[in-house]
Order: C-alpha cells, then sequence, then structure tokens
C-alpha cells in the first residue's frame, strides 16, 4: 500500500481527503462502525451529510468504479490512495449531483493534500475524460454486477435465477425500518403520529408491527423514542418472533443476542418465565440493556449474560432457543456496504465451523419438545440451507417445524429472505424441534 504523506493537521484536509481516509481505513482491515466517529469529528458540521453520502456510495458502488477506473488508466496505478481518489471522483460525477467542476477541482486538491501533488494532473485527466464520456461510464456503472469476483461465483452457484436482481439490489441503501413497541401503542396509532408530524411513512407489507420511513430522519428526533415507543429493526428480522410459540411462562435463550432487537421483541409480545440474553461481546451487550431500559421492558427475570456460545452451559434446559448465529452478513450488505471489502472468500467457512459449534452446544441446552429458531443475515446456503442438512443428518433428535409463510423462498429446510428494494434484507429462519 502507498504511504500517504503526513499532512500538518488532519483538520486542514478538505472533504474529500477525509473521505479518501476513511475509504483506506475500510480497505486495510477496519470495519467503517469502528473509524466512522473518530473520522467524523475531523469534518465540519455543514459538510457531514455529504461525507457520509460519499463514504458510503462509494463502498457501495466500489467494484463497479474499479470497472469504470481500469479502461481510463494506461497502466495499473499501484497506488490505493490514488485509487480511492479516483473512486470518489468518479462517484461524485456519476453518481451525484455536484457540479462537475467542483467534484473536480476538489479530488484534484484531496490527491495534492494527501501528498500526491505528482500525480494530481493524472487524477484531473482521468476525471475531465469522465466527464466527457459520462453516459458510456454510467452505462458501466448501472450494468455492473458490483461484487467482489468470490462473492459473484458464491452467489451465482446459489441463486443462478435470482443473480442479476440480487446483484442489483445490493448496490442500493436499505430503507430504515421501526418496530413499534405495541405494549405502548398500535402500529395504525403510531402512524397517524408520524403523519401528524408530517413525517412520510408507510406499514410494512410483511411485519404487522413494521413501519418504513420514506424520508431521512434523525431517530432520537421521532415522537415517543425516549419513551420506548419503537425499535429500529428490518422488516425481515422482525419475522423471528411470529415464528415462535407463545413464550410466556417459559424458559428462553436468545443466543448471540446483541444488539437486542429479538430479546425486545418477546418481551413486547410475551411474559417468559425467564429470559437469558447471551453474547460474548460485552460492550454489546451494554447496548441490550439500554434497549430494554429506553423500552420499559427490563425485568427481574431477564438476565443479560457475558459468555462463548460454542461451551456456556445453562443452569436449566430451555423451553426454546433463538439462534441468532454469527454469519458473513451478505444478507446486510446494502446497511454495511464496507462488508464488500471486509469480507474474504476464506472468512466463510470459517464461519460455517463457528455456526456448527455453537448449534450443537446450544441443542444440548434445550428440552425435549422445545423449539431452536436459526437465523441468519446471510443469503449464502453454506451457512443457511446447507448448514441445516448437515445438522439434521448428525441429530436424528430434531424435526424440522415447517414455516407455512407467503413470505421468503422454501429451501431444503426452513426459508430464504432475499433483499428486496423498500422492505427488508436477506434473511434465513429454520424452526426445529427437539423430539428425544
Amino acid at each position: 500500500m502507498s504511504q500517504i504523506a503526513s499532512h500538518p493537521s488532519g483538520k486542514q484536509l478538505n472533504l474529500r481527503a477525509q473521505v479518501v481516509k476513511t475509504l483506506l481505513a475500510v480497505q486495510n482491515g477496519q470495519s467503517l462502525s469502528s473509524v466512522l466517529n473518530q473520522h467524523i469529528k475531523l469534518v465540519n458540521d455543514k459538510d457531514r451529510g455529504l461525507y457520509h453520502e460519499l463514504v458510503l456510495g462509494c463502498l457501495r458502488q466500489w467494484y463497479s468504479l474499479k470497472q469504470v477506473a481500469l479502461p481510463l488508466l494506461a497502466k495499473p496505478l499501484d497506488n490505493q490512495a490514488l485509487e480511492t481518489c479516483l473512486y470518489v471522483g468518479l462517484y461524485q460525477l456519476l453518481c451525484t449531483r455536484t457540479a462537475a467542476h467542483a467534484a473536480i477541482s476538489e479530488t484534484v486538491n484531496a490527491a495534492k493534500q494527501l501528498g500526491f501533488e505528482s500525480m494530481s494532473g493524472l487524477v484531473n485527466a482521468v476525471l475531465r475524460r469522465a466527464t466527457r464520456e459520462s453516459e458510456t461510464f454510467y452505462d458501466v456503472l448501472e450494468t455492473s454486477h458490483g461484487l467482489p469476483s468470490w462473492l459473484f461465483k458464491r452467489l451465482k452457484k446459489d441463486w443462478p435465477e435470482h443473480l442479476e436482481q440480487l446483484s442489483q439490489e445490493l448496490k442500493y441503501a436499505a430503507p430504515l425500518t421501526l418496530r413499534v413497541n405495541t405494549r405502548q401503542v398500535s402500529r395504525d396509532e403510531y402512524l397517524a403520529i408520524l403523519h401528524e408530524e408530517g413525517i412520510e411513512a408507510r406499514a410494512c407489507q410483511i411485519s404487522e408491527v413494521g413501519i418504513v420511513l420514506e424520508q431521512s430522519v434523525h431517530i432520537p428526533d421521532l415522537p415517543g423514542f425516549e419513551a420506548g415507543g419503537f425499535s429500529v429493526q428490518d422488516e425481515h428480522a422482525q419475522l423471528c418472533a411470529t415464528l415462535l410459540p407463545s413464550l410466556s411462562g417459559k424458559i428462553v435463550i436468545d443466543a448471540c443476542a446483541a444488539p437486542g432487537g429479538k430479546t425486545a421483541h418477546i418481551l413486547e409480545r410475551d411474559e417468559p418465565k425467564q429470559l437469558i440474553a447471551l453474547d460474548h461481546d460485552e460492550k454489546r451487550l451494554k447496548r441490550v440493556t439500554e434497549n430494554l431500559e429506553r423500552l420499559d421492558l427490563a425485568a427481574p427475570f431477564v438476565h443479560i449474560v457475558t459468555a462463548d456460545a460454542t461451551t456456556w452451559q445453562a443452569e436449566e434446559k430451555a423451553d426454546c432457543i433463538i439462534l441468532d448465529a454469527p454469519c458473513s452478513a451478505i444478507g446486510v450488505l446494502r446497511r454495511h456496504p464496507d462488508i464488500r471489502l471486509l469480507r474474504q472468500s476464506t472468512d466463510i467457512a470459517q464461519t460455517v465451523e463457528l455456526q456448527k459449534q455453537i448449534l450443537n452446544n446450544m441443542w444440548q441446552q434445550l428440552k425435549v419438545g422445545g423449539t431452536l429458531l436459526y437465523i441468519t443475515c446471510s443469503i449464502l446456503k453454506a451457512e443457511n440451507e446447507q448448514q441445516m442438512v448437515d445438522f439434521f443428518a448428525n441429530h436424528s433428535n430434531a424435526k424440522e417445524v415447517k414455516i407455512e409463510a407467503d413470505w421468503g423462498i422454501e429451501q431444503i429446510l426452513g426459508r430464504q429472505l432475499l433483499p428486496q428494494t423498500g422492505q427488508g434484507d436477506g434473511f434465513y429462519y429454520c424452526r426445529i424441534e427437539k423430539t428425544a
């Protein structure tokens, strides 16, 4: 990787240079969420909206922008920072309303500020050519699948009929979806409150407690946020509670629970005898506690436990286990576009193995007659359908309880939801009963 020349003060870098630095951090293996707060502090308040748009947009279109840039270069740059400058410039020219002259001059200045004065002429020439031939390059951007090649191959194998639509869907932002806390307010009542405030929103199609916001809002400013009237949760993730039997009076384990959306949804619907929210990440478990307190759902029978789900032992076997297993998260690529760059082909086998270990251990913690609901936010069959085929082959005391539903795609075992425009992300569900 090319070294960026050190700059006397981060604060003097222009906005495009800040964007390039953030994108370089992701290319070097840091998740966007881990660097965002630190990086955005260096951006003026008035520029933060554009900073967000450029960072997220470039990550979404990363491999498409790469395809646009290749024919514009006589030879590969072999310079990560300069390539990133080009992508940021091309993204502005092809995907935003930024005036071409501003996009070019600001991006060229960013290259200079980052220590590439001698190469800034190349950046200028390439972006000017892209402006002249924007129609051609826009077509390349539109038709490109925009995925790393390893992922494209996997999706082609797993979803041949859905491949084209799927790769296009994954380029766009997912909608912002709320789950109404029905202990406090019905969905229709909350929709009416939003409409009274002049906020555009509509009811979800599949989830009976979900609302899609059709304009950008600052969540904490929405009516009823402090009082716990709703949570932010993807529509397809909201289906979890609808697939469970009544849990009132039962012992329930939410394995891999953080940040607590499913725990809260269960408590909004039922009153278990005991609910254990388990996760190995103590920091993320704090969010479970905060969410339950805000939603007014904290209770003496709710236990938040930091532990490793591959080895943890329950004191008393559970009637129901929700296992939202660690996964590649390819199904939520629209919300976390940095996954495009961070996830590697070799990660999948390791993740499948970890899922297997958690499944085998949690199965031991379930009562005979109990239900385990296996969930991932992946669309890769290795983590979903194939994982379940292997599990059933090795557990003669497991029986699938078919999910009868008009959503998703029926698999050999379980049901798969794919990301859909204006709707939810990619989720997989399989319901298992312990027979002996």
